[in-house]
């Protein structure tokens, strides 16, 4: 029996090495570029650090110049205002979700072509729509042929216009992510209840709103915790539209810590707008996650 309990024991631990083994690559690449990088930062935003002059502590005074700095408080509230296509991308997903989980030909292609953008960078994503959103674009094209405007319109380049066409692009390529959620949750409830409340006389909008709805609350949470979270982070499609502008317009934290960092070389006043990002993404998160769960969303209530 001893021996017997060795072995198993033996293989266990051969098994254990194998898995560590196997994950070995990936924790390292985690440890080198995310939570080295982080400890460093932690550190970094209490210093004065020049790439070429002296590094100096200088304590809070990096979170002090944050708060008194009109371009970073501008930043933070169109961050906040990102935060706006939360809503909007969840009840656009919950509502394609239930298109698509109906029984219709064809509605497999339907799927497919609402995911392409999930799995396409948004880099890519972002200069087609700037392309699309161009003076010599096609919207400006069909909206002088059609004679409804006579000079091209500036939608990138408009402080009126510009935010909320990066909010839409955003909307449009997380569309699809969060419709596969959705479908999935609806796939998993039971078709016995949606039978039986037929039976009972329910049609199909009381069975959407008193039986599927309810029962997707979980996705509703997760999906809506990660939205704020990639609203509050949005980099990308700024970056490669408008830059921040016009006049601050699109300007947000992430890339406003940029610009501080690789613009600037004001290393440890990005790392300080880092860290003050981190707070706000935490702050917007945990009030997500309070109200889901006097909400109800979770599968044991």
């Amino acid at each position: 029996m001893i021996q017997a309990g060795n072995k198993v024991s033996t293989r266990k631990k051969k098994e254990n090495l194998k898995a560590y083994a196997f994950m070995a690559p990936a924790l390292i690449i985690v440890v080198l570029f995310t939570i080295i990088p982080i400890i460093g930062s932690l550190v970094l935003m209490f210093y004065d650090y020049s790439v070429l002059g002296t590094t100096k502590f200088i304590g809070f005074d990096n979170f002090i110049k944050a708060f008194q700095d009109r371009e970073f408080i501008i930043a933070m509230e169109n961050s906040i205002i990102f935060v706006v296509i939360v809503p909007i991308i969840q009840l656009l997903s919950i509502l394609l979700a239930l298109i698509v989980n109906q029984k219709l030909p064809g509605i497999s292609v339907f799927r497919t072509l609402f995911y392409i953008p999930v799995v396409t960078s948004m880099v890519a994503v972002s200069i087609m729509w700037g392309f699309i959103f161009d003076s010599h674009g096609i919207i400006n094209t069909m909206l002088q042929d059609w004679r409804w405007i006579s000079q091209p319109l500036g939608f990138l380049h408009s402080k009126y216009t510009a935010m909320p066409c990066l909010m839409f692009i955003t909307v449009w390529q997380g569309l699809g992510y969060y419709m596969m959620m959705y479908l999935a949750g609806l796939q998993g409830i039971p078709a016995e209840l949606t039978e039986a409340a037929r039976i009972d006389g329910a049609n199909g909008i009381q069975t959407v709103f008193k039986i599927k709805i309810p029962l997707l609350k979980p996705y509703i949470w997760l999906c809506t915790l990660n939205s704020v979270i990639s609203a509050i982070g949005v980099f990308d499609v700024v970056f490669v539209l408008t830059q921040g502008g016009p006049n601050n317009a699109t300007m947000v934290i992430n890339y406003y810590s940029y610009t501080k960092a690789f613009g600037d070389f004001q290393f440890g006043y990005a790392a300080a707008i880092g860290a003050i990002q981190a707070v706000l993404t935490s702050i917007l998160s945990i009030v997500v996650f309070i109200y889901g769960r006097k909400g109800g969303m979770s599968n044991n209530e």
